[in-house]
């Protein structure tokens, strides 16, 4: 009895020295094998993170280079050789006011002394609403809207949202009275920020946010974004000059 446990001892002392000493590497960069590392590496997308080495997997070219680098000023990302896709990607022709440099953290980028969301209101959507995309536009706007601004402006575009009826908001607009607003002003607002609303720019793409802004107006008038048989849209107390 006594020399199976003294056997069952050794063979532990053995096990357990091979495990530490396999554990070491000649590399000076590696910290060894990793043990369960889910405990402790994330397992989400790190923004500022070394992605040259995961789960024993080694890419030299990728090592000590960043995961996120902000693109050139001006630049737009590749949408296809759509020429109307194209457009919509293109940079904004109005800039931020000088004032939301300090509050909504306008840094590093070009800024106007005028009043461009004054100047906005003779903005038009350039993204068509059409009897044959009304339905799909509409369902996209949806997702946006419930991602993006439910939370604070209300499921119905009421302003309020649970962000709001909680206590932590308070001065959120119904949609239903801002009938007098362009679609450039919607778009500004929802683009740069306003008021308490932070920027949305870099949540949302141009395209995106010209589809909230579709999707907003059905809040103003239930006819909006809807057309007949023969493809004519109903009337609506909304202007808006991309329906046809």
């Amino acid at each position: 009895m006594k020399k199976t446990i003294n056997t069952a001892v050794n063979f532990s002392i053995i096990a357990i020295t091979v495990l530490i000493f396999g554990a070491c590497t000649s590399d000076p960069d590696s910290s060894g094998y990793e043990y369960m590392p889910d405990m402790y590496r994330s397992p989400s997308i790190e923004t500022y993170v070394d992605y040259g080495e995961i789960r024993g997997r080694e890419n030299k070219d990728l090592k000590s280079k960043l995961s996120a680098l902000t693109p050139p000023r001006n630049t737009i990302p590749f949408c296809g050789t759509d020429s109307t896709e194209v457009r919509l990607m293109l940079p904004n022709l109005r800039k931020a006011n000088a004032a939301w440099k300090e509050s909504h953290g306008f840094y590093g980028v070009d800024l106007s002394k005028d009043d461009e969301y004054l100047l906005a209101a003779n903005d038009i959507n350039p993204y068509k609403l059409t009897a044959a995309n009304s339905a799909s536009m509409m369902t996209n706007g949806k997702e946006l809207f419930t991602a993006m601004c439910q939370h604070c402006h209300g499921e119905k575009g009421d302003g309020n949202g649970p962000m709001v009826t909680s206590g932590a908001y308070v001065g959120v607009p119904n949609y239903a009275t801002l009938t007098a607003l362009s679609d450039g002003q919607l778009y500004y607002s929802i683009y740069y920020g306003k008021n308490m609303m932070g920027a949305h720019n870099s949540l949302l793409s141009k395209k995106e946010i010209w589809t909230l802004v579709h999707y907003v107006r059905q809040f103003q008038d239930p006819n909006y974004g809807k057309f007949d048989a023969n493809g004519t849209a109903m009337k609506s107390v909304v202007a808006d000059s991309t329906m046809n």
